[in-house]
């Protein structure tokens, strides 16, 4: 393609531009994809995200014909030019470009490569905090977000075949930001292979194109391929993000915006108070019930009978045959596994018997590992440092959580034979910062049924 007319700064576009000619760097590229019109007919499309030396972004979706002749040359890290194309409002629930607009390129479009620039840089990054991420609107199959953030905890690596017999490798990492919220993100591939020493010791990171979506009642990220994960970055989000931890955050109460667990656990339950969870003691016929809580911790138990009662133990990381699941079994003092028979160092889990309280009652529960690192805002690893203080430091840790913020708990009654006799047991499975707009609005259609009032 020759250049006769003079490069546009993509900032600059708009609708209203009838010639133009753009030079940008394809910072993403997306698979292609498949679709039926309006009509019926099929096609396909993919799109890259487009950068240039003044900073500007802006999506550009090919289409069919394009497709063809586009999606081979086009290359992420790549200088081309562009004209030829249209614009149209972006849709920021799928878009995170810093553009108004994105471009939309068909049979009629001109691309070429052409020198790289050096004044263009390889990615830049469209922060949002975690606050901002908590209250967005996700789209159906999820929103990409550039996020930074301190890792405060991750976990092995884990390999295990996908569906479609393919081989994967995944590790998950969960970060946290000075709004005191915290994300569970998973890395794949070459990025989950890293060693461990690369997310010790709470490294602040900033990541681009995190594919948050709905899971489990709460929201977890996913790093696709074509996003990216920088340990050295020096802009002043990091820098703020490292002034905060340093300052408060690494002893703050941390929000989980994930939720871990089995999917869908306690999602569509019913709502109980605690007092009607002690009325399920020896009422419940079926293997298993789940249902939901919202009540706040009052107690940990670390002492019964005179004696230290350990909050943690480690468990084997191996994962189990087949699936992606690790085994987690207790381990021995070697790091060996009775089950699995797996050598390693293992993984702190959280095992604890905790009272919580709501109006009507208080209620002690097993609380197991997913809800206690809720419940508590540590880590395992954290919370098994702090085992080995001496217990009044111990309990002055745990009383300042006490009556703190309320939860949402996932709650499980299972019925169980002990020495002969049939009981039920309750515990807690899962928990999260409750939603208390939500809780409202629910509390307010209990108030119209009692009343007889139909719901607006």
């Amino acid at each position: 393609m020759e250049q006769t007319t003079a490069v546009l700064p993509i900032g600059e576009l708009s609708p209203y531009l009838s010639k133009w000619l753009i030079k940008g760097r394809v910072t993403s590229k997306s698979a292609r994809r498949t679709f039926n019109n309006k009509a019926g007919q099929p096609g396909k499309v993919f799109s890259v995200d487009l950068l240039d030396k003044f900073g500007g972004e802006i999506r550009a979706s090919f289409f069919n014909d394009a497709v063809d002749k586009y999606e081979d040359l086009l290359k992420q890290g790549q200088c081309f030019v562009f004209s030829r194309g249209t614009l149209k409002v972006a849709n920021k629930q799928y878009n995170p470009c810093n553009h108004r607009y994105e471009l939309v390129f068909d049979k009629g479009a001109t691309v070429a490569p052409c020198a790289d620039d050096g004044e263009i840089k390889i990615f830049q990054f469209n922060f949002v905090d975690f606050r901002h991420l908590q209250a967005k609107t996700l789209a159906e199959r999820g929103t990409k977000f550039d996020l930074c953030g301190v890792i405060t905890a991750f976990k092995p690596v884990v390999e295990f075949t996908s569906r479609d017999g393919k081989l994967l490798v995944k590790r998950e990492i969960t970060l946290a930001d000075d709004t005191a919220l915290s994300l569970d993100v998973a890395l794949w591939g070459d990025r989950a292979k890293l060693p461990d020493a690369q997310f010790d010791g709470n490294p602040v990171v900033a990541v681009k194109g995190v594919l948050v979506k709905e899971w489990n009642g709460g929201r977890s990220g996913s790093l696709m391929q074509e996003g990216h994960i920088d340990f050295k970055y020096a802009g002043v989000e990091a820098q703020r993000m490292q002034n905060w931890w340093a300052s408060s955050g690494s002893s703050a109460q941390i929000s989980a915006m994930s939720a871990s667990g089995a999917p869908g656990a306690g999602k569509n339950a019913r709502w109980l108070t605690l007092a009607e969870v002690r009325e399920l003691t020896g009422r419940i016929s079926e293997t298993t019930e789940t249902f939901n809580v919202s009540a706040r911790l009052s107690l940990v138990q670390i002492q019964k009978q005179g004696e230290r009662q350990p909050l943690s133990y480690m468990a084997c990381s191996a994962p189990r045959e087949g699936t992606a699941l690790r085994c987690n079994k207790r381990v021995d003092e070697n790091g060996k596994c009775p089950t699995c028979g797996s050598i390693g160092k293992g993984e702190a889990r959280l095992n604890m018997r905790c009272q919580f309280t709501d109006s009507t009652d208080s209620t002690w529960m097993t609380t197991f590992h997913e809800g206690a690192t809720a419940v508590l805002g540590m880590s395992a690893d954290d919370v098994r440092s702090l085992e080995r203080q001496p217990l009044d430091e111990l309990e002055d840790k745990l009383r300042q959580l006490y009556y703190s913020i309320p939860l949402h708990l996932t709650v499980r009654a299972k019925a169980e034979v002990y020495q002969g006799e049939p009981r039920t047991s309750i515990s807690c499975i899962n928990a999260r910062v409750l939603d208390c707009a939500d809780h409202s609005d629910r509390l307010l259609v209990e108030i119209r049924n009692m009343l007889g009032v139909p719901s607006a």
